[in-house]
């Protein structure tokens, strides 16, 4: 019981600080980014507020409720909408998203049926996409008091999200992650506070492990060489979750991090938190 109650204690401080000393995604409104909109004010009750029929993460500080949407790769660029409240009091809040563009990355895959799998192998890779959509889509309804995160390992970033990728000349789908190049057996850590969802080995990311934050924010972290963690483990900011590897479909040793924000894949870039800025000399 001690890890509870120490997750309770230490959001009840939280919320006692001010909301602008807690740290925040960085908000671009653009196809893979974040929306962030004022949907109400301090002083409502919280509002009821989905994006294409999902619930969307809702903050609350002194100038009101904020509510931050995932925006997924294909979002075309335009007029979007949320839809606030629901049945006969619902109102609609449009937005716009800006477009972007993003560029092409040639990669050489030495196992060519990671390019393109035997078709016997196909049934299983949709199986396993579905499990995966399933998991990064559950809406945990629980307050999330920081919405940056942490980079889950240490090294140079090696890949950007949203590169447009082509494996041994084949196109495929666009880096739904950020790369980090680090060697195997090097620590992969938790983001941020959270719940262990899904503990698992797929054919393209290899072993993978899914840490829910809360509110529909949740992180993927994949191609480990092992994890360290168990579903329903309850995980803190920094912990040890899984050590990188060199599974599945990789170029070499590596961490691949994804973050989901209502089902969206989301550029985890905007997450990252600032580096801590140095202790002063006495």
């Amino acid at each position: 019981m001690v890890r509870p109650v120490r997750r309770i204690l230490s959001a009840l401080l939280l919320a006692l600080l001010p909301a602008t000393l807690l740290a925040q995604v960085r908000p671009q409104p653009v196809p893979g980014g974040v929306a962030a909109l004022l949907v109400a004010p301090a002083e409502a009750p919280r509002p009821e507020v989905r994006f294409d029929g999902r619930p969307v993460l809702l903050e609350h500080g002194p100038e009101g409720w904020r509510a931050l949407v995932g925006l997924s790769l294909d979002t075309p660029a335009g007029e979007q909408s949320l839809q606030i409240g629901s049945g006969s009091a619902a109102r609609q809040l449009s937005f716009a998203v800006l477009p972007k563009a993003y560029p092409e990355q040639h990669l050489t895959v030495k196992n060519p049926k990671m390019v393109t799998p035997d078709p016997d192998m196909l049934s299983r890779i949709q199986a396993e996409r579905e499990v995966q959509i399933a998991v990064r889509s559950r809406f945990r309804d629980m307050a999330v008091p920081r919405t940056d995160l942490e980079l889950p390992a240490s090294g140079r970033l090696s890949s950007r999200f949203g590169l447009r990728r082509i494996f041994n000349g084949e196109p495929r789908a666009p880096h739904t992650g950020l790369d980090v190049a680090a060697p195997i057996g090097a620590p992969v850590r938790a983001p941020a506070d959270g719940i262990v969802s899904l503990v698992e080995e797929f054919y393209f990311n290899g072993k993978t492990v899914f840490v829910d934050h809360g509110q529909g924010l949740v992180s993927m972290v994949c191609h480990l060489d092992a994890s360290t963690v168990e579903v329903g483990q309850d995980v803190r900011r920094g912990e040890q979750i899984g050590r990188v590897g060199n599974t599945g479909r990789t170029t070499g040793p590596h961490l691949h991090w994804s973050v989901y924000l209502n089902g969206a894949a989301v550029d985890p870039a905007l997450f990252i938190a600032p580096p801590r800025p140095p202790a002063s000399r006495p």
